[in-house]
C-alpha cells in the first residue's frame, strides 16, 4: 500500500480493518515517532521545527507556522495547515483521518485531535473507523480540548477550554463543554 492509496482509502471512511492497512499504519506509526522522538527531546530554533515538521508530514510547512514542542502524532501525513497557525505544547494529532487547520487557527496546551473511533458493537471494537477534523479559518481552540472524529468547526469559532466537540460548530459560535455545546456567538 502506498501513501496515496491510503489517503484516497480514509476518504471513503470505510473500516480500516485490512491486514495490509495495519501493517501500513504500523510501518507509518514507526516512522512518526521516529521524528517526533527527535522532535520533542532536544531544543531546536523555530526554522529547525518546522524543518522536522515538514519531514514528518511528508510536505513543506508554511514558515509562518509556529509550534512549541513537544507535539505528539502516530502518523504525520494526513495534516493540513494553513498560514498563520499557531500550536502549543503537548498537543496530539491521530491525523490518520485527516487534519486541516485553516489559516490564524490557535491551538492551546493539550489539545488533542481523534480521526478514528472504534466500533461501537463488542464485536466491531478492533476495528477502526476514519473521518477528517476540519477547522476553518481563525478558530481558538483552548487548552485540555479533545476534538473528535469528523466535526467540521467553522470560520472564528472559539473552543472553550476542556470542551469535548463532539459535533460541528458554526462560524462565530463560541462551544464548551462535555459534549460541547453553543454557549453564544461572538457577532
Amino acid at each position: 500500500m502506498t501513501l496515496n492509496d491510503f489517503l484516497e482509502y480514509v476518504k471513503t471512511r470505510k473500516a480500516l480493518d485490512a491486514e495490509e492497512i495495519h501493517r501500513f499504519m504500523d510501518e507509518m506509526s514507526n516512522e512518526a515517532r521516529r521524528v517526533t522522538f527527535k522532535l520533542n527531546t532536544s531544543y531546536y530554533a523555530p526554522d529547525e521545527v518546522r524543518a522536522l515538521l515538514s519531514e514528518l508530514f511528508g510536505k513543506p510547512v508554511p514558515p509562518s507556522l509556529r509550534v512549541f514542542p513537544p507535539f505528539y502524532t502516530d502518523f504525520g501525513k494526513n495534516i493540513e495547515i494553513g498560514d498563520n497557525v499557531f500550536i502549543n505544547a503537548c498537543c496530539h494529532f491521530q491525523d490518520h483521518g485527516g487534519v486541516t487547520l485553516g489559516d490564524g487557527c490557535q491551538i492551546g496546551h493539550n489539545v488533542v485531535f481523534a480521526t478514528l473511533d472504534h466500533g461501537l458493537a463488542p464485536e466491531d471494537r478492533h476495528t477502526t473507523y476514519p473521518a477528517p477534523i476540519v477547522l476553518g479559518r481563525n478558530v481558538w481552540v483552548g487548552s485540555n480540548s479533545t476534538i473528535l472524529q469528523g466535526v467540521t468547526i467553522g470560520d472564528n469559532a472559539v473552543v472553550a477550554a476542556g470542551a469535548v466537540v463532539t459535533k460541528d460548530v458554526p462560524a462565530d459560535a463560541i462551544v464548551g463543554g462535555v459534549p460541547a455545546k453553543i454557549m453564544k456567538y461572538i457577532c
